[in-house]
Order: C-alpha cells, then sequence, then structure tokens
C-alpha cells in the first residue's frame, strides 16, 4: 500500500496527472491492448514532459513502487503494467515532427506507429515500423522493429540516429554514437532495461506514397506446395521485397470469395515500394502455382501498414512465441502443416517473414539487437482470440507449436519483443553470452539498482570490488 499522505503530497507537486483506482482515467491506462493482462497499477503517473518523467522516477523509488513504462500498451507481455506498482505513462509525451530536407522525424516516446507513419508519409519519407498502428513507436524500437521495411532498410533500431534518455536517477542524456555511445548502442536492441526514452530521432527514407500489394490464398492440402514456393521467392525476387507467409483463417473480406471466408489456409504476402513492374513480376511467379484467390493492387503505404490492424483489435486476449529459422526445410513445413487448423481463435495465426536484404548487411557488433544477422526467417505463433476461454486453448496450442518447431530453430533465441514471460536463460540465450556481458557492463553503470526490471530484464553486472 502506498502511503495517502504521500499520494497527496506527490499530486501537489507533480505537474502531470496522477490517477488512482477510481478515477477517471485510471481503467483507460490499466486496461493495454492484451485484455488477457489483468493487473492494477497502485499509481499511474500520466506524463508530458521529460521533468515530469524525472519527477514520477523519483516518486516511485521513495516509495519502494515497483516501476513501469506505458508507451503504445501493444506488448503481448503486458510490461506496461506492474501489479501494485507505479505505472508512468507516456501518453502526453506524443509529438512527431518530421524534417523533409534533413530526413529525419523527432518522435515523442509515447506515440504510436500510425502516428509516425502519417506524419512521414506527408513526405514520401519511411522508416521500418511494425505492422499495427498502435503499436507504440517506444517498445518497438528498443527491441528492435520488424516490419515490411526491413529487407529494404533494416530494423527500426537500425534508422536510429539519437534518443532522449531520463535515466533512474533523474537526469536526461541525450545518447547517440557520439555521446553515451554504450547507452545508444544498448538502447538498439536491449530494451527498456536502461532508461525511459522520451524522444527518439530515427533517419528517414524516401519511399513515395504508394505500395504495391499481393496477396495469394492456397488452402491446406496445398500448403506443402505453398510453402515449398515461399521459400524459392527468397533467391528469385528482390532482396528488398517483403516476403511473408501466413497460417491463418481467411477473412471476411471483399477479395475472398464465399467459400473460402473464415477457412484455414496459407497466404503469400508480397509488398514493395519499388516500382509496380516489380510487383507485377513477383506475382506472375506466384501465378504459375495457381492460387486459389488472389489480391494485386497499389495501395497507400499507410494503407499497408494499417493492413493488420483488423487482425488485432484492441481487447482481444493474446499469447506468442517466436522463433529464428535458418530455412524452411521439409521437416518444418510438416510441422506447419500439423499445426495450421488447430486454432480456436478468430485471429489466431502463424507467420514467416523472410529476412536478409539490408538487416542482414548491418554488422551483428553494431547494436545490441539479440537476433541472428544470418536468419533466413522470423517465425512467430499467435494465439490472438475473442475470449480469454478461446486462448485457453489457443495458447496451448502456441507452446507445443514452439515446442515443435526449436528442432527446426536456430538454437534458444528469440526476438524479445516476442517473449511473453520473463525467463532469464532464454533472454541470455537471445543475445548471447557476449552481447549479454556487455549489456549487463552498461545496465550496471546506467541503472545500477536495476530500477527498470518490468522488462524482458538484463541484470546489472555485479559492482567490482574495491
Amino acid at each position: 500500500m502506498v502511503d495517502k499522505s504521500a499520494i497527496a503530497a506527490f499530486r501537489e507537486t507533480f505537474t502531470g496527472s496522477v490517477y488512482l483506482s477510481g478515477d477517471a482515467g485510471y481503467e483507460n491506462s490499466r486496461n493495454v491492448w492484451n485484455a488477457d493482462i489483468n493487473r492494477y497499477p497502485a499509481v499511474v503517473a500520466s506524463c508530458g514532459s521529460t521533468d515530469e518523467v524525472a519527477a514520477a522516477i523519483a516518486f516511485g523509488r521513495r516509495q519502494g513502487l515497483e516501476i513501469s513504462v506505458r508507451g503504445g500498451g501493444h506488448n503481448f507481455a503486458g510490461l506496461a503494467v506492474a501489479e501494485g506498482g507505479l505505472m508512468i505513462h507516456l501518453e502526453k509525451i506524443n509529438s512527431v515532427r518530421v524534417d523533409p530536407a534533413s530526413k529525419r522525424a523527432w518522435i515523442g516516446g509515447g506515440a504510436a506507429l500510425g502516428d509516425l507513419d502519417a506524419a512521414c508519409s506527408e513526405h514520401g519519407l519511411a522508416v521500418t515500423a511494425g505492422i499495427v498502428t498502435h503499436t507504440g513507436v517506444g517498445g518497438l524500437t528498443l527491441g528492435g522493429g520488424v516490419g515490411f521495411l526491413l529487407r529494404r532498410f533494416g530494423l527500426a533500431c537500425d534508422n536510429l540516429l539519437e534518443a532522449e534518455v531520463v535515466l533512474a536517477d533523474g537526469s536526461v542524456v541525450r545518447a547517440n554514437r557520439e555521446n553515451h555511445a554504450d547507452l545508444f548502442w544498448a538502447l538498439r536492441g536491449g530494451g527498456g532495461n536502461f532508461g525511459i526514452v522520451t524522444e527518439f530521432v530515427f533517419q528517414l527514407h524516401e519511399i513515395g506514397d504508394t505500395a504495391n500489394v499481393g496477396m495469394f490464398f492456397f488452402p491446406p492440402e496445398r500448403g506443402v506446395e505453398a510453402m515449398q514456393l515461399f521459400r524459392e521467392l527468397r533467391d528469385r525476387l528482390p532482396d528488398d521485397m517483403a516476403i511473408i507467409a501466413f497460417g491463418m483463417r481467411a477473412p471476411d473480406a471483399p477479395f475472398v470469395p464465399d467459400e473460402f471466408r473464415h477457412t484455414h489456409g496459407y497466404f503469400i504476402q508480397l509488398a514493395t515500394v519499388g516500382p509496380a513492374a516489380e510487383l507485377a513480376a513477383a506475382a506472375a511467379i506466384v501465378r504459375e502455382a495457381s492460387p486459389a484467390f488472389e489480391l494485386v493492387t497499389p495501395m497507400r503505404y499507410v494503407e499497408l501498414q494499417s493492413m493488420n490492424d483488423a487482425f488485432n483489435p484492441w481487447g482481444v486476449h493474446g499469447y506468442e512465441k517466436a522463433v529464428y529459422l535458418p530455412a524452411i526445410s521439409d521437416d518444418a513445413i510438416d510441422v506447419m502443416q500439423k499445426y495450421l487448423t488447430g486454432t480456436r481463435g478468430a485471429f489466431s495465426y502463424f507467420g514467416a517473414m523472410t529476412l536478409g536484404g539490408q538487416y542482414a548487411r548491418v554488422a551483428d557488433e553494431d547494436a545490441a539487437w539479440a537476433g541472428p544477422r544470418d536468419a533466413g526467417y522470423h517465425f512467430i505463433m499467435t494465439g490472438t482470440c475473442e475470449t480469454a476461454e478461446e486462448l485457453v486453448h489457443d495458447r496451448q496450442w502456441v507452446k507445443e507449436f514452439w515446442s515443435d518447431m526449436q528442432p527446426h530453430g536456430m538454437g534458444s533465441g528469440s526476438y524479445i519483443n516476442n517473449m511473453n514471460e520473463y525467463d532469464e536463460n532464454r533472454v541470455r540465450a537471445a543475445y548471447g553470452a557476449e552481447k549479454y556481458e556487455r549489456l549487463s557492463r552498461i545496465k550496471a553503470v546506467y541503472d545500477p539498482e536495476n530500477v527498470f526490471h518490468h522488462n524482458q530484464n538484463i541484470k546489472p553486472a555485479a559492482t567490482a570490488p574495491a
């Protein structure tokens, strides 16, 4: 329990908003995207400036509260909400400023990907972002940042130029390749372990306004053929084109024939911000396999970025796991076939994102990013259900599927943004011994008391004896 007089004193001096249970604003703060997360923070501090973030940290530390940080609130694990703790909510730090001349964007730590994409798209610019618009820029970037432009421009964190960070002691630093370079390295993939980022500065890239997209559906009985085609596309298509396969239910959408709606199958998705001719040539290759139906169309880039929102509505119950694959082997395809039709949730799916391109050209030591740069695919298994009862089934589906995919993966490493539970051994395995130890030493400098631990935590290295 937090002392009422301490809360009253905090409210008198804090220039942001303070929410307790029963206050207007409290429920909206504690209810995050994943409805399976049902935790109650003792206090929510809604911040609009770095000074307010620093004041909230100081209050939480004085009261001995576990501190969590909320940006977009989209994380499957619900890391934004600590039971009985202090939530530092960045909802008012959500500004987006774009300079088309320098091709840079300054993004508040509480902004969502939709805000980033919309502001950049006005100038025909973009940076790699995720595939659901209400995902927070902060959590996505600090964990790495996988999206449609990954093969063209690398991860979101590969395009980070600078970050403004409020540290555990309340001080504010700007980290880049020249200043606090070790912290800057750690922020690019090391998660929220080192401080609260209140501003991100990104390098942007010219893409125009139009993306060209293709979706091709294959029913379950043609699944082996579809996934064998999918793996061939990596070598046959440009290395900056997004090439993704989904095992999922076909949506209730105009381009889906009635007989296939809500039925399981495989979608091969292609997307490019390059010339329309690139997509046309790629579509011709897929058509040789006679998909059951297709959608091939140009669309605004922001429409591509929002395509998956319908499959990730706010308030679903979710659970996920992921693995890196060196290749799509026949044996791995057999596992996919085994699990394809096993879900109950309307939005549950598995997906394989082709890596390579610019992602693979970035040196592994350039950033803390935990994923192998030489991986062939990022493979994700997601239970996304409208009810908690459905998720009981689909959570087990995810766990068993993940276990059966392990022999085909690249060790026990995983993208930290896809980790539902905290497991120190898995976090260590994700980064590998050398990177983890470096991160641990940096953690000891910037957060020696592990104030920021409500995350996929990297523990600070022990202080060397005097």
